[in-house]
């Protein structure tokens, strides 16, 4: 990952990590048609989230390795629970 997008994940992962959030939420605020910014694309790539289906609704979840990305890179700390997804 490269220095200048490394920032912009982190952002994506720190807003993911106060809870799931609905997938059409998650494109809306950042997706990106830019080649040079995939801050979605290198998230999934990197294996930092994961999308999951409960009933209707699908989530987007920081996965364990989202959460060592994050504290890491002093974002917040890897004892941090991960938030229970209802379903």
């Amino acid at each position: 990952m490269s220095d200048t997008l490394s920032p912009l994940v982190l952002d994506l992962l720190e807003w993911i990590s106060a809870g799931p959030r609905p997938y059409a939420e998650v494109m809306q605020a950042w997706r990106t048609s830019c080649p040079r910014l995939p801050v979605w694309e290198d998230a999934v790539d990197h294996g930092f989230v994961l999308q999951r289906r409960t009933g209707r609704d699908l989530l987007v979840e920081l996965t364990p390795s989202g959460r060592d990305f994050l504290a890491g890179n002093g974002r917040c700390r890897r004892s941090e629970p991960a938030p229970e997804i209802p379903g």
